[in-house]
């Protein structure tokens, strides 16, 4: 889930400020504090970003470790690895 501290993080990376509840108080000098209609659309942004890259999440947690991609090299050859990362991508396609 994508929160207002991360739309923060994104629009005014290293600036000073601190959230309490869901008060945000700006402490930085040099940087001007965002609106909250700037915030909430780079909420909405991020969560699109998110959204779609579900795809390499869930490849991500499937994909051999990389001892047994390697040990899949060794005793296989490239196509057989090839295969296994391929069946991977096939069931998780990019959209």
């Amino acid at each position: 889930m994508i929160t207002k501290t991360d739309a923060l993080l994104s629009l005014r990376p290293g600036a000073e400020w601190t959230i309490t509840e869901d008060d945000l108080i700006w402490n930085d000098q040099n940087q001007l504090r965002p609106t909250d209609a700037e915030v909430d659309a780079e909420v909405e942004r991020l969560q699109v970003v998110y959204a779609s890259k579900e795809y390499q999440r869930k490849r991500a947690s499937e994909y051999p470790s990389i001892p047994d991609q390697l040990d899949t090299l060794y005793h296989g050859g490239y196509d057989a690895w090839k295969a296994t990362i391929q069946a991977v991508k096939d069931k998780y396609p990019k959209e």
